[in-house]
Parts: C-alpha cells; structure tokens; sequence
C-alpha cells in the first residue's frame, strides 16, 4: 500500500472532521438506519413470539403475532414468513380455504422454500383432492429439503400444526 493512501487505523483517527477525514455517512442516514433496525428487531421479535406459540400449541396467539407482522411490516421482505406461518394456523383452526390460498400465494413469493411447498402438497391432496398438484408441490419441497417427507421432522422440528402434520401424512401414504 502507498504511504499516499494510509489511513491510520486507531480508533482515536476514526472518521475525524478535524483531521481531515471526511465521513461519507451523514446523520440522518445513520438515523434512518437505526429506525429501520428497531423496525427489524421488532418484527423478528414478534415472528419468533408466533413460532414460540405455535411450538406450544396455542395457535389463536401465534396467529394474532403472525398477523401483527404482516400488517405492521408487510414493507420487510421476511413478513413472507410470518405468511407463512399464518397459512399453517389458519389450516388448524379450521379456515382451510383462506390457509390453501394463502399457501397457494405465499409459494409463489416464496418459490423454493421447501415448507411452504410441502404445507400446500398436503393441504391439496387432503382437501382439494389434487393429486397432480400436490405432487407437484411436494417435488419441489423434497428436492430442496428432503426432511420434508419425514412426518416426525415437520411435527417436532417445524412444529406444524396437528391437522397439518395428518394431512401430510394422509399424502406421503396416500390414504
């Protein structure tokens, strides 16, 4: 490295104006940023309090988080996930037209992560009676994820939902 471009690495010599180093990051760009990191912080901490629930079985709360990301951060890409838990508790507590719909929407925003394809297999096959999309479906979920086809690894890793978990496993031996 040239003596030309040394820049004196001790804290002290940080992006000093009286020095003479000019900071490219103004103040209401580092503002900007820590708003939109305590955006960020409180929409994982509400994602994690919905998969915290769900674990737990009590899926009226997972859903009241799940949804309070998706219409408090809907703007942060990852509200794509709380989508997606919130399709699989729609599907628990009975609304399963709404659940197929949004899984149905949430794949196609989510194209190629494997849980939402695999939730939608079972969901097709069981309810719409859908063999040739289901399968369709669980293709691409088991090709990214093969634990997908492994009933104890979506109940007890994933934490899917009881009617879910039956659903899939009505597809895998296609009962």
């Amino acid at each position: 490295m040239s003596a030309l471009f040394h820049i004196p690495s001790h804290p002290a010599f940080a992006a000093s104006p009286s020095l003479g180093f000019f900071d490219p990051v103004t103040d209401g760009e580092r503002d900007s940023s820590s708003a939109l990191s305590l955006r960020i912080d409180g929409a994982l901490r509400l994602l994690d309090l919905g998969r915290e629930f769900q674990a737990k079985g009590e899926f009226s709360r997972a859903l009241d988080y799940y949804t309070q990301v998706i219409n408090d951060y809907k703007d942060l890409a990852f509200s794509e996930y709380a989508r997606v838990g919130r399709a699989l508790i729609l599907y628990e507590i009975g609304d399963r037209e709404q659940a197929i719909t949004e899984m149905e929407d949430v794949s196609i925003s989510l194209k190629g992560y494997p849980e939402i394809h695999a939730a939608l297999a079972a969901a097709l096959y069981t309810d719409k009676h859908a063999s040739l999309l289901a399968e369709n479906q669980f293709t691409i979920a088991t090709l990214l994820d093969p634990h997908y086809a492994d009933i104890s690894y979506v109940r007890d890793k994933k934490h899917w939902p009881p009617s879910l978990v039956c659903s899939l496993h009505k597809f895998i031996t296609l009962s």
